[in-house]
């Protein structure tokens, strides 16, 4: 059987390892001879084969051509993530018009910027205050357990026989107790941080059969049930999958954006990639942001947050209007329907993926 996951990674790198470029040379002793072909070489840079003049064999350098080969980190970086922020459409309009060395390929950009996006996510640690919306699941369905407790012990007191009254107080009893503390893990009260590890405590719920997954397909209820099980792993194999085949979006993105245009000619389905590869680093970005702020807390936190959904539509205005030379009626319907497209599009990779996860 395929091993899904070593595909996604191979695919991944590949895309990774298809957008190095030999490093540029820099000023130096010039070689008369290129140390590769042998050309009789001009400046600084052999004009057959494109090898440096200069041939560096320090450490410094060495670190140099690690970032150039990752991300061209050199002047270009600077150049390209300005305009990615704030003139997107005049970024993406110039990469497909020829003007490529003054900035990042977007497939570079697009890759390294995923890879840094899950990186810091995984590794960023977790509020310390608060209640997640996975905690309080995890309290309101230990709350309607220990209420169908308490009616069932209602009814077995009114149906004992005089014998068994008094273990059927002492057992009613000891579901209201138990229905009052699920009470205090509801809600932003003291007892909520009590749900603690509610990863723990599904996990739990699974193993004393009190939950299980029921979607009429046997065998793949009992997949489901199977990762649940361990949440932790589940969790964690979910997120690399998503990493993994990241550049799934893509193929997934590019359609949409070409149904916009259908009727214009002069774009190409390399346009649309282009595009698509820019928004999509933007949003990468943006959520790195969002989280970053978001673990701050605070004013910062809320108004990042609060900002989030007037900035994609506004980023996207500006890409469409910029790339694609569109007036500013044109440019708003696109918008509107392309964020109903990136919905769909967002919907169907989020099913791929665990589509895969489950495989």
């Amino acid at each position: 059987m395929v091993d899904l996951e070593a595909v996604g990674g191979a695919a991944t790198g590949g895309l990774f390892a298809s957008t190095f470029e030999k490093p540029t040379g820099e000023k130096g002793e010039h070689h008369p001879l290129c140390a590769d072909c042998g050309t009789q070489t001009v400046g600084k840079f052999c004009h057959a084969c494109g090898n440096a003049s200069h041939v560096h064999r320090t450490l410094l350098h060495l670190g140099e051509e690690l970032l150039h080969g990752v991300m061209h980190f050199d002047s270009r970086t600077w150049r390209t993530l300005p305009l990615l922020m704030f003139r997107p459409g005049r970024l993406t309009r110039e990469w497909c018009l020829g003007k490529r060395t003054r900035y990042v390929s977007p497939l570079a950009i697009f890759l390294f910027t995923v890879f840094v996006m899950f990186m810091l996510l995984s590794y960023a640690p977790e509020p310390k205050e608060g209640t997640t919306v996975g905690r309080q699941a995890v309290a309101t369905a230990e709350l309607a357990r220990r209420n169908t407790d308490v009616a069932n012990a209602r009814a077995a007191l009114s149906n004992a026989p005089p014998e068994a009254r008094a273990a059927a107080e002492l057992a009613l009893h000891a579901a209201e107790k138990k229905q009052a503390e699920a009470k205090l893990r509801i809600g932003n009260t003291p007892k909520a941080a009590e749900v603690d590890d509610w990863k723990a405590e599904l996990q739990q719920e699974v193993k004393n059969e009190r939950w299980h997954a029921n979607t009429g397909n046997a065998k793949l209820d009992e997949k489901l049930n199977h990762k649940i099980e361990n949440p932790e792993l589940a969790l964690y194999k979910l997120q690399q999958t998503f990493y993994k085949f990241s550049f799934l979006l893509i193929p997934i993105s590019i359609p949409f954006v070409a149904l916009l245009f259908l009727w214009k000619r002069g774009f190409t389905l390399y346009d649309h990639g282009v595009f698509v590869l820019y928004s999509l680093t933007f949003m990468s970005l943006l959520i790195m942001a969002v989280a970053i702020c978001g673990r701050i807390g605070g004013i910062v936190g809320t108004t990042a947050f609060a900002l989030t959904p007037f900035i994609v539509p506004m980023h996207m205005y500006y890409q469409l209007q910029g790339a694609y030379g569109l007036k500013t009626f044109s440019a708003l319907w696109r918008t509107w329907f392309l964020l109903v497209f990136c919905s769909i599009a967002a919907t169907f990779f989020l099913l791929a993926i665990l589509w895969l996860n489950l495989a």
